[in-house]
């Protein structure tokens, strides 16, 4: 199916983009990577008028250790933080969890601005951003603020980004190597089926979920029993990640039924955990 008719405009500035969303409203949808709002315009399911292509927007791609954070510009691509050394040597948590990522030509294409933006709630970078506790800059009319990955998820497809804000960057903190990734995919596509980000530091164990429920979610409750206890034994770290569902409704389709997804949060929680404690 082809899309509904609309008028394209290439942003030359993070300005010109916030300018032309103002413009247009919620009749304008910007157009990063594609690989979210182009199947979604062929299947007719978003029809916007304006298509705001800020692809181009070289002040938006970049990768650099900026006062104890690590500054990611929204227009970066999956394939450029999963070779990046300075996030391998200061936060390899992106870098590890990028390569789980679609295929090469999606890495090569796809951006994590544009992935955290859309929120698939099967989407492999949330679980990270959440477990990572990062901030996300966003630029609109009234200027700039700061999301915190807490409160940046709130639901099916939906983030506290207003629809006339663009997101610029995704900054996250400098951390040891004892963090990880574990996934179980969808074969065809590569999204999530349940995945799971474990980060081990002086605050504690923290741990992001996706793919599990409509919105990807902190496993406060797994936190929460392993607090305070830096080499857990085996059957503490069983029980703790016996929890990694609880308080959420997991999605049920052709692919994984809720209690299944309920299950694989719980095995992969307790995979990410250990591996990441292996990496202390």
């Amino acid at each position: 199916m082809y899309p509904a008719q609309f008028d394209y405009i290439r942003a030359k500035s993070i300005d010109e983009a916030v300018t032309l969303l103002k413009q247009h409203g919620d009749a304008a949808k910007l157009l990063a990577g594609g690989h979210s709002l182009i199947p979604a315009m062929k299947l007719r399911l978003a029809r916007p008028s304006v298509v705001v292509d800020i692809a181009r927007i070289g002040d938006l791609s970049y990768i650099r250790e900026t006062g104890g954070a690590i500054a990611i510009g929204a227009m970066t691509t999956h394939h450029d933080i999963e070779s990046s050394t300075v996030l391998r040597d200061r936060s390899p948590l992106l870098a590890e969890t990028a390569a789980h990522i679609g295929d090469v030509q999606v890495r090569n294409k796809g951006t994590i601005g544009g992935s955290l933006a859309h929120a698939d709630p099967a989407a492999d970078y949330p679980a990270a951003i959440l477990a990572l506790d990062a901030e996300i800059d966003v630029v609109g009319p009234r200027g700039k603020r700061t999301i915190k990955s807490s409160a940046f998820f709130l639901d099916l497809l939906q983030t506290a980004l207003a629809a006339d804000e663009l997101l610029v960057e995704v900054r996250v903190p400098a951390t040891a190597k004892s963090v990880a990734y574990v996934k179980t995919e969808q074969k065809a596509s590569g999204f999530a089926l349940a995945g799971v980000a474990a980060v081990v530091g002086a605050d504690g164990i923290r741990v992001g979920v996706t793919g599990v429920a409509p919105v990807a979610y902190r496993a406060a409750a797994v936190e929460r029993a392993l607090a305070g206890q830096r080499t857990p034994k085996p059957e503490t770290l069983a029980l703790a990640a016996s929890h990694a569902a609880d308080g959420v409704q997991p999605l049920s389709d052709i692919h994984a039924s809720a209690d299944f997804r309920a299950h694989l949060a719980q095995v992969n929680a307790e995979r990410a955990i250990a591996k990441a404690l292996s990496r202390v």
